[in-house]
């Protein structure tokens, strides 16, 4: 190899380590670029009306797999979409959700009609009270409404989309870093994206002080995205106690909740667990959003099922903000998809495929905190990474 060249599988591996750093604001923020409209020319000598058209650039996470599958080694790998593998890095279907599928194959009463505008009813009612429990007052009070959305990316759109329409305060605070796509849906639903701090490379942890300092400069009203759990792409979460505390300066400032779950029950094994953050932002009686994803979790990946839930502080509330979220649903994609909800509804509502299921959702995150553990100790015995200092 020439000197000073590297191979394509560096130059991923060194794009894929920006992005992970954040790639600074610029690139986190670079929706202002990637969705900016092409000049406009007319014709070109084709005669095409979209010859002045420029090629856009590849997708930062997918265009990971893009490269992936185009590349010829045999010893690649993917670091790129958050997608579960086995030890030989195939795509895993769940056990439970083959018993699933085969248990609705063998319905002859199910039907392909259309779903309501707010999708499975059996779905989103399971939605709410897996993600805030089964003892939720909020729930026993209807104050929450669900609506069935495709996967995380929907159901924060549509949220996006409602807030843009109906909220007081048009600016989201995102995580910095956060997952390359929030900004751009959060922009294009018509807000306006401002970051606050949240990890610190120095001490590879939570930079606690700079998330609470730039949130209490926040102007009040603003809306505030949280990651549930396994914050992506970084996977630090706060303590329960500094949620708390999270919770306590935005109630102060009035600032609205949004919640992106799209890794309950993986960061920790447990499905509670990695609720608790909403449920502690729920149990104060406030008003908060949370989209779900059912992805990750269940291994639905391409099946795009996933949750917008809005907690309220009335019942009546309830009702007139789900009336709303239909008139947001209905031109942007009418109503959702059937088979991935029904697969979902059919694992929530039996006892033992969620007991499985909850097994095999373990033994997933189990396995991925020991890969983890273990890629730590073969860098650090290489001195290829270094630990940060007990002083810092």
């Amino acid at each position: 190899m020439q000197p000073g060249s590297c191979s394509p599988a560096d130059r991923r591996l060194s794009a894929l380590a920006r992005h992970l750093k954040g790639s600074s604001a610029s690139a986190a923020m670079d929706h202002r670029t990637t969705l900016s409209a092409s000049p406009t020319s007319g014709f070109d000598a084709a005669g095409s009306v979209f010859g002045h058209l420029a090629r856009a650039p590849e997708d930062p996470i997918l265009g990971v797999t893009v490269a992936y599958n185009k590349d010829p080694s045999p010893v690649k790998l993917n670091l790129g979409v958050g997608a579960y593998r086995t030890e030989e890095g195939k795509p895993l279907v769940l056990n439970v959700v083959r018993r699933a599928e085969q248990t609705l194959v063998n319905d002859s009463s199910r039907i392909k009609e259309y779903l309501p505008i707010v999708g499975l009813a059996d779905f989103n009612k399971l939605s709410a009270k897996l993600i805030f429990g089964a003892d939720s007052p909020a729930i026993q009070e209807n104050r929450v409404t669900t609506v069935q959305c495709l996967s995380g990316t929907g159901s924060l759109r549509v949220g996006a989309e409602f807030l843009a329409k109906h909220y007081h305060q048009r600016t989201i605070y995102i995580p910095m870093p956060t997952w390359g796509n929030h900004p751009k849906v959060f922009t294009l639903a018509g807000l306006s994206v401002k970051t606050y701090r949240y990890y610190d490379p120095a001490t590879r942890g939570l930079n606690f002080r700079g998330l609470l300092e730039d949130l209490g400069s926040a102007p009040s009203g603003a809306i505030v995205l949280l990651h549930a759990c396994a914050h992506n792409p970084t996977g630090v979460d706060p303590t329960l106690g500094q949620w708390a505390q999270i919770k306590l300066l935005m109630r102060s400032k009035g600032l609205l909740p949004f919640f992106d779950s799209a890794y309950q029950g993986f960061a920790s094994g447990n499905l509670d667990e990695d609720a608790q953050s909403v449920r502690m932002f729920v149990a104060d009686g406030g008003e908060c959003l949370v989209a779900q994803s059912y992805a990750k979790n269940m291994g639905l990946y391409g099946e795009r099922v996933g949750a917008l839930s809005i907690v309220c502080k009335t019942a009546d509330v309830a009702s007139r903000v789900e009336s709303q979220l239909k008139l947001v649903i209905r031109p942007m994609y009418s109503n959702p998809p059937i088979h991935g909800a029904s697969i979902v509804a059919t694992i929530l509502k039996d006892r033992n495929m969620f007991h499985d299921w909850t097994i095999e959702l373990k033994v997933m995150a189990d396995r991925i905190i020991s890969m983890r553990q273990q890629l730590f100790d073969a860098l650090s015995s290489r001195a290829i990474l270094s630990c940060p200092s007990k002083s810092s």
